[in-house]
């Protein structure tokens, strides 16, 4: 028997606003909590004032929202599914003729559309409201005053303050390490002026300075010196350009793909920006997943008893599903297993286990 228009909306409609209403709920105490510790944080900086922390608060909430909304996916489905059995819905639908996978197309439906939308239309203003996060958190509360951009026209390092002010740009930079290729160095004075610029061959990070290979040093109305080494003071430290370095979560979907080709022509590891590339584009077949898990756990309460039992476990499947991925995607960040594989065998696992347990609870 083929499922009604009728019954997969007010289904899929069902899901939907238990959905949004779980959501609502955990990003309100998300938002409370992270704006706490934010105020913790903030307490002995006098720059970083309660509004600036509360709008902090509200730009780092959907970095925190993407991650729990799996589990939302998977609480929405099971109380739909509990309320449907609950009610007889279900089982008026399924001695109609009607199968388990029938009913929960609608479910399924909604939870790819949500999934593609945060994807592809959400996921870029996530990006941008990360970034913005970042680059208050850096300047009110971790107090950074350096920066690492990469572009199609090479890699750019900025340091601001003490000892000096200055702008270096390189063509690549040497895998591995932090040798600059193909250096220029722009020093600036304090009202912005330039005063001073070197061309070199090559720029290696040491302890409190860059050391320049082969430069060129030019200032203006002066003839050019050739240095064959120079110590360029900085507080620049891998550590300090390793924070600075924009994560792959304040890039947006679409523009990972051009940004991952740049890192590779520059030299720099691409590893992690392609794994999140792809952990997004699994993110719609994990939440059908977590949706045929909701099913087997949540949907047979009335004829086995139980309801909190049952509840509970698939809780406790999906937390460690969830473990299994930060496992799985620390060994892809590694370099142990493939990043395809990383990124794709807990969504693929996850639907797996799901389309088992419904096919053993249910009886094919």
């Amino acid at each position: 028997m083929r499922l009604s228009a009728t019954l997969s909306l007010y289904i899929g409609r069902q899901f939907v606003l238990w959905f949004l209403a779980i959501l609502g709920g955990m990003l309100a105490i998300v938002y409370l909590l992270d704006t706490v510790e934010l105020l913790r944080r903030a307490a002995n900086k006098p720059d970083a004032t309660f509004q600036i922390v509360l709008t902090m608060g509200l730009l780092k909430l959907p970095e925190i929202g993407q991650e729990i909304v799996p589990f939302v996916v998977l609480f929405g489905g099971m109380y739909t599914f509990w309320r449907l059995t609950r009610t007889q819905e279900l089982v008026v639908a399924r001695a109609s003729g009607i199968s388990v996978w029938q009913f929960m197309a609608p479910v399924l439906t909604a939870t790819l559309l949500i999934g593609m939308t945060m994807v592809g239309v959400l996921n870029p203003v996530f990006s941008a409201m990360l970034g913005r996060y970042e680059q208050l958190e850096n300047r009110y509360l971790r107090g950074l005053k350096s920066s690492l951009d990469v572009a199609e026209s090479g890699i750019w390092l900025r340091q601001v303050g003490e000892p000096q002010a200055y702008l270096i740009h390189a063509d690549a930079i040497v895998p591995g390490t932090l040798e600059l290729r193909q250096v220029m160095v722009l020093l600036n004075e304090s009202d912005g002026q330039v005063s001073g610029r070197f061309d070199a061959t090559s720029a290696t990070l040491r302890d409190g300075f860059w050391e320049l290979r082969d430069a060129w040093f030019n200032r203006p109305g002066r003839v050019g010196e050739f240095l064959p080494a120079y110590r360029l003071p900085t507080e620049l430290t891998e550590q300090k350009i390793q924070e600075a370095f924009a994560s792959p979560d304040t890039l947006s979907f679409w523009e990972l793909p051009g940004f991952i080709a740049t890192l590779e022509a520059t030299g720099l590891s691409s590893v992690r920006h392609r794994l999140h590339w792809h952990s997004l584009l699994a993110q719609p077949v994990l939440f059908c997943a977590m949706i045929l898990l909701a099913a087997a756990f949540a949907m047979r309460q009335v004829r086995r008893g139980g309801a909190l039992t049952l509840i509970a476990l698939g809780i406790a499947a999906a937390l460690l599903l969830f473990v299994m991925q930060d496992i799985v995607l620390a060994l892809g960040m590694s370099g142990t297993i493939p990043v395809l594989l990383a990124a794709w065998a807990p969504a693929g696992v996850s639907v797996m286990l799901g389309a088992a347990a419904l096919l053993h609870l249910e009886d094919g």
